[in-house]
């Protein structure tokens, strides 16, 4: 059960994932695998989690952390405030968020969070092969002793940890990268697209940007990503994508040129599925 034994204390540490999808899965497998006391809530069955799977009064018993990583902002209200409510849970001590959301909703939170639940953003990158592999990156946001306090749990998911200030800094810095990596994805894809027609081979020419100017995450990883032959569908990551590009643009300075994110996202939206090279 690794490091962190399971105990029948009535204060032991038990960690909830609420959104066991492509993310949370492996998330909540890497906590379990770490030996924490780690269960898991989805609204849809997960029946590959098995006995690590609860219902919503499952889930709530005793909980003392609860690590968010649903899609978007509905769905968080839901998981905290809503349906689920678990922000309410008497034993609840600490709130995670992993999704990728808007700065401004984020750290609005803390006004909406009981004062005696310590609030940390986390929101990690490197795709669902990252988060199988557990090496992760998180950026990270809230007090450096909260931080301290939860870096275990942190460990046992991934493997590049980047402290960005106070809470909110992490969300803050999250939708940034991912401007970028919503660009690298659009506009390799279009290059891919504009190289098939000029007779290129697709092999060779990732191998290219490899190892010139043009390197980028999602080329040289394109043969590993699970998404990158996707066209743009409503539950999937390109469309993710999108929403992740939107939640920048509401923490957008007042009065920025928002014309290159706007751009992105269009060409997102006409992305197309990408038959095998």
């Amino acid at each position: 059960m690794g490091q962190h034994v399971r105990e029948g204390r009535e204060d032991r540490e038990v960690i909830g994932v609420a959104g066991c999808g492509r993310m949370g899965a492996p998330m909540l497998a890497a906590l379990d695998a770490a030996g924490f006391d780690a269960r898991g809530f989805d609204v849809r069955p997960v029946p590959e989690l098995g006995s690590l799977m609860r219902d919503a009064e499952g889930f709530a018993d005793g909980l003392t952390t609860l690590i968010t990583v649903v899609r978007d902002i509905a769905q968080t209200d839901d998981v905290l405030f809503g349906a689920q409510g678990f922000a309410a849970c008497p034993s609840l001590r600490r709130v995670i968020v992993s999704s990728t959301l808007s700065p401004k909703y984020v750290r609005a939170l803390r006004d909406r969070v009981p004062a005696h639940i310590t609030l940390i953003d986390a929101p990690m990158s490197g795709a669902a092969i990252a988060a199988q592999e557990r090496r992760l990156s998180f950026m990270l946001g809230g007090a450096e002793a909260d931080l301290d306090a939860a870096q275990p749990l942190f460990d046992a998911m991934g493997k590049h940890f980047h402290r960005m200030g106070p809470y909110g800094n992490g969300m803050q810095a999250k939708v940034l990268n991912n401007i970028l990596a919503a660009a690298n994805t659009a506009l390799t894809r279009m290059v891919l697209d504009w190289a098939d027609d000029a007779g290129l081979d697709e092999t060779r020419l990732l191998a290219l940007m490899h190892t010139s100017s043009g390197q980028n995450w999602f080329a040289s990883n394109f043969d590993a990503i699970e998404f990158s032959r996707d066209g743009l569908a409503p539950d999937n990551t390109i469309a993710i994508l999108i929403k992740d590009v939107e939640s920048a643009l509401d923490a957008a300075p007042e009065g920025a040129d928002i014309s290159a994110p706007r751009a992105i996202q269009a060409l997102l939206r006409v992305m197309t599925p990408r038959v095998t090279g």
